[in-house]
């Protein structure tokens, strides 16, 4: 779920960032957005998993919220306006997601949101933050359905105007995966499996699709279950399968443990997987058995892009927990853009933002969705649809215990 081409950090300087809290201002009595004796207090919330599983990238996310919003207060790039970040645990949950999204939008200070992580938990959140006319911008949803709608591959619709990422859609990521597998991996018999969840199973599906489409086989397909920690059947299947590939929809924790009992079972074909796999946790979990595995990821390379360098060394020297290099430069963006769309609504209000919370919150709707910046990540701006109009991708191995790029382009190139 990642990708990038860059800017002069000077540029990303000026557009902001948080400071992360685990609890913002609030004002629930009244309808106006909060104001201190100092000028305003504006809450922007970040809901991502912070504990549990996922819970390595979920903190990036926050971390990478929190460093944008000291950034705006640090060079005051809403004059009068202090930003103050809420960061709410959803546990992967989407019950939890909801609930989170709920608080947010009660919140008459918060003009809007960062995340969620999980599609799955996306797709609960949605309807709450139409509802309250309020942005929500995640920097890691790649299900194509939470932008064009369930029919996206025949008719889309966009189901919210509200709802908008950073990160390219698992249309583009599982088509990148399969033209890189075929074609540069030069792999002609694949073993699908997902986790059964929104995001893992549609981009297992838009694999599958496209593999066979470039001329490859997939000899067979199978699922396992979040949590599931014995995958003996699996590896006994992918085996006697003959595959020399295995596709995994899904995230790290189960992934890494697949690949360690393959390898373990004498089974040495690469596990490639989405950017949901993309953390320094998997090859952690798996040990010298993740060597020569594969993920896709949104972007490129962060640490190639010279805006993002003085934001790598922040969070170093902040000692954030977490894993920046998926979402972290994401989540900044996706801060930064509502920052703007705030700066941008008290331009048009004589350098004032508008006292009524609701009508601030339609005009931050309106300038995330007019977005046109140099971020961290590359130009931020978003289609129709609200999805990001940037569309790299990069393939990473696990090379000598480490995430290494080894093909960085759009799904066009490998096809």
């Amino acid at each position: 779920m990642r990708q990038r081409s860059l800017v002069i950090l000077t540029s990303v300087l000026t557009t902001g960032a948080l400071t992360l809290t685990a609890c913002g201002s609030r004002d629930d009595s009244g309808n106006k957005s909060g104001d201190s004796g100092d000028g305003t207090t504006l809450t922007i919330g970040v809901d991502a998993p912070l504990s549990g599983e996922n819970s390595t990238t979920g903190l990036g996310i926050q971390y990478g919220a929190q460093i944008a919003v000291d950034d705006a207060n640090k060079n005051n790039w809403v004059p009068g306006v202090k930003f103050k970040l809420k960061a709410l645990d959803d546990k992967a949950q989407p019950a939890t997601g909801q609930s989170n999204a709920t608080t947010f939008t009660g919140d008459k200070t918060a003009v809007g949101a960062v995340g969620p992580l999980n599609s799955g938990v996306a797709q609960t959140m949605q309807q709450v933050f139409a509802s309250a006319n309020m942005v929500q911008i995640s920097p890691a949803n790649t299900a194509p359905e939470l932008t064009q709608g369930k029919n996206w591959q025949t008719d889309k619709k966009r189901p919210f105007k509200t709802y908008f990422r950073t990160a390219t859609t698992d249309e583009l990521q599982g088509s990148f995966a399969a033209g890189y597998a075929y074609n540069g991996l030069k792999k002609k018999k694949a073993f699908v499996v997902d986790d059964k969840q929104t995001y893992g199973a549609g981009l297992a599906k838009i694999f599958n699709e496209q593999f066979k489409k470039l001329g490859g086989k997939v000899v067979a397909t199978d699922h396992v279950n979040t949590g599931d920690k014995d995958f003996g059947s699996l590896v006994t299947k992918i085996k006697n399968s003959g595959a020399d590939l295995l596709y995994y929809g899904g995230q790290y924790d189960e992934s890494a443990l697949i690949t360690k009992q393959l390898k373990d079972a004498g089974v040495k074909i690469p596990l490639f997987g989405g950017d949901g796999m993309f953390a320094s946790t998997y090859i952690e979990a798996a040990g010298k058995s993740a060597e020569g595995d594969l993920v896709t990821a949104i972007g490129v390379p962060a640490d190639t892009l010279p805006a993002a360098k003085q934001f790598i060394q922040t969070y170093k020297d902040k000692g954030y927990k977490g894993d920046y290099g998926a979402y972290g430069a994401y989540a900044y963006d996706a801060t930064t853009a509502i920052i703007k769309a705030v700066k941008a609504a008290a331009d048009a209000n004589g350098g004032k933002v508008p006292s009524d919370i609701n009508d601030l919150r339609s005009k931050v709707v309106d300038g995330v969705q007019k977005s046109d910046f140099e971020g961290l990540t590359g130009k931020v701006s978003f289609d129709q649809y609200g999805d990001t109009t940037n569309k790299q991708l990069t393939v990473y191995q696990v090379e000598k215990g480490a995430w290494k790029a080894v093909e960085t382009g759009t799904p066009d190139d490998l096809q």
